[in-house]
């Protein structure tokens, strides 16, 4: 019996020490593969500091991320599906724990390839990680010969270590030295605290409303959003279009418009909505340019917010990640707290969404005359950024910037003119038809 009462005892301490080391260990809370031709990128995103190592292995070849004290978390078990099944060199994802206190993420290539990993601090307490994919100089196809990167504190070359060696823990990034950031975040500003850029307001006009649009430039500064085979980045698309719909808006004798953003920089998706809020805006615009794994994905969609979930399988994807993008400055938003899902069942909310559905019916509508449509109906998604209560709010997804004719058509200044024209005929279709914008 004694013998049973100490291996009892040992085994009970043993199950306590596990049961510590797992309550204490970190998670991975944002796990996104982008595909761009050839190359893919794995985004990690933990939610404190982690020891890791990433290298390749041969026979056959494979590119190994470790993590220690890493739990398998829901969002990182939902990283293989992401994988495209027709894709040129990668053929699989594995996770697995590989030590007691060691998680594995394994990826089976199909041939010789050259990862690149770049670690990012995207808050005092976590961790980020973006490790590019992309086949070997010789094998690169000249289309897709940039390596798609993400802003970045340090980039470090992988190692390639035989099967039976243990591999060496890769350079932590030292925050005191940081090297400089790939283009995607050059002469990004600092700062997101700017209140939204307001010109003089506009006087109305005897019997006249002046109609308050906030235009929203999705994306900026460290989050660069979609990247474009050619090298675009969707905050800077975002940005000229948003600079040209406020010039046209101000035109407009009953309207002005106020910039969320006028520069590089992150504004997190709560406070975009402070800002138009803060700015008495009457009406609220986010304009994105989508992407996709498949790059012949075309045209131009229309969006508002659902209070029951997305109206397509496409439509929650996408409210997905746009909405993960506070994780990269930092912030997390919960859009569930309380005062929110009171002010989502509240009837005002009703009305809005309905207004947000017609204002984005009448500008879809003038999109189609110069733009192919991915959707032919208003879709319908939780984003985070059309959660204003009482502004009928849409996003407008221009193009597919992940489709290379569509990517020149973004960064042509004809094609912008073009779509702001047609934005701003459809809001005032709606402004016109809606009795809430009546003249006083």
């Amino acid at each position: 019996m004694p013998v049973i009462r100490k291996m009892f005892k040992a085994w009970l301490l043993t199950a306590l020490l596990s049961f510590n080391s797992f309550a204490e260990a970190a998670e991975v809370i944002l796990a996104n593969l982008q595909q761009h031709g050839n190359q893919v990128q794995l985004e990690l995103l933990v939610d404190q500091s982690i020891k890791y190592r990433v290298f390749t292995l041969d026979n056959p070849f494979r590119v190994v991320i470790d993590m220690d004290d890493v739990a398998i978390s829901p969002t990182l078990k939902a990283l293989p599906p992401q994988l495209d099944a027709q894709h040129p060199y990668l053929s699989k994802i594995r996770i697995a724990p590989f030590t007691e206190h060691t998680t594995r993420v394994v990826f089976d290539i199909k041939s010789e390839i050259k990862p690149l990993v770049t670690d990012m601090n995207a808050g005092s307490s976590q961790q980020r990680l973006a490790i590019t994919i992309a086949p070997a100089i010789g094998n690169i196809d000249p289309a897709v010969a940039n390596p798609v990167l993400m802003p970045s504190k340090q980039l470090q070359d992988v190692p390639t270590v035989n099967s039976d060696e243990k591999p060496e823990a890769a350079p932590m990034a030292n925050k005191d030295s940081a090297t400089e950031a790939p283009a995607a975040n050059m002469g990004a500003e600092k700062t997101a605290d700017k209140p939204a850029v307001v010109d003089k307001p506009k006087q109305a006009k005897p019997g006249q409303k002046v109609i308050t649009i906030a235009v929203d430039a999705g994306h900026g500064g460290e989050d660069p959003g979609a990247r474009g085979s050619k090298g675009s980045h969707e905050k800077n698309i975002t940005l000229a279009i948003a600079r040209k719909l406020k010039q046209q808006i101000d035109a407009e004798d009953n309207m002005q418009a106020i910039l969320i953003r006028d520069g590089d920089y992150f504004v997190p998706l709560g406070d975009r909505v402070k800002k138009a809020r803060a700015a008495k805006a009457d009406l609220f615009i986010s304009i994105h340019a989508d992407s996709f794994v498949n790059s012949t994905a075309k045209g131009s969609s229309v969006f508002a917010l659902s209070e029951r979930g997305a109206t397509s399988a496409s439509a929650r994807y996408l409210a997905k990640k746009e909405n993960a993008v506070d994780l990269i400055g930092g912030v997390a938003i919960d859009t569930r707290d309380m005062d929110l899902a009171r002010t989502l069942l509240d009837l005002s909310q009703t009305a809005t969404i309905h207004d947000s559905i017609r204002m984005g019916k009448a500008v879809l509508g003038r999109i189609a005359k110069i733009n192919t449509l991915h959707s032919k109906y208003v879709e319908q998604a939780a984003f985070a950024v059309l959660k204003s209560p009482d502004i009928p709010s849409i996003l407008v997804e221009t193009a597919f910037i992940s489709n290379p004719e569509e990517e020149a058509r973004l960064n042509d200044d004809a094609y912008q003119d073009k779509l702001v024209n047609a934005i701003l005929s459809g809001v005032k279709s709606y402004i016109a038809t809606n009795p809430s914008f009546a003249k006083k």
